[in-house]
């Protein structure tokens, strides 16, 4: 065997990971923005194949089986509207991006934990309305006490978000990357320079 041939063959498919594609809805938004809806190429190849998908958007590389070559999608629009679920898990994740990832105590947003506002041996319960963001300090300092009786004040009152709510803020994550390809389906109702 030829060492090009096998040095391309072995290297060729790890380079392909870093080209995930971008899957908007029907309606040409994103699933999600945070975590952003993408998948793998391998199954942004195989959803064209499969006419379940619309290519909007390329990547300059390419794939190859012996009968076909395609160029890898960058973003993606599924031909089925995915109704948006209406109901938003309580998570950590969510309660996370409910608070913009920070100490809902203090503000910042390291070594992030959640706390009780009315703490457990209390009465206080595990809900949206109840549970908070919190750094380890804070939450530390907190412990078992009242807000009163620990000095402690929150930013904002805990609440149950919406849906859509939630995936507003996630619009204010965007991830490590983004391909040029993808940023008008991100923000398409950005204010326009004027």
């Amino acid at each position: 065997m030829d060492g090009d041939f096998r040095t391309d063959f072995v290297r060729e498919p790890s380079a392909l990971r870093q080209y995930p594609a971008l899957v908007l809805n029907a309606d040409y938004r994103p699933l999600s923005y945070y975590p952003l809806s993408l998948w793998p190429w391998q199954d942004a190849v195989k959803a064209a194949w499969l006419d379940r998908v619309d290519i909007v958007a390329e990547y300059d590389h390419q794939v190859r089986s012996p009968s076909t070559t395609i160029r890898i999608p960058s973003v993606v629009v599924l031909k089925d509207y995915v109704k948006p679920q209406k109901r938003v898990a309580f998570t950590r994740f969510n309660l996370f991006l409910r608070d913009e990832f920070r100490c809902q105590y203090c503000g910042t947003k390291r070594e992030l934990t959640f706390d009780h506002v009315v703490p457990r041996a209390a009465g206080g319960v595990t809900s949206w309305q109840n549970v908070v963001a919190a750094c380890a300090p804070c939450n530390l300092k907190k412990g078992s006490k009242s807000l009163a009786r620990a000095g402690m004040n929150l930013r904002k009152p805990p609440r149950q978000p919406g849906a859509e709510e939630l995936r507003n803020m996630g619009r204010k994550f965007p991830p490590n990357h983004l391909h040029e390809s993808w940023v008008d389906f991100l923000y398409w109702d950005a204010e326009l320079e004027a």
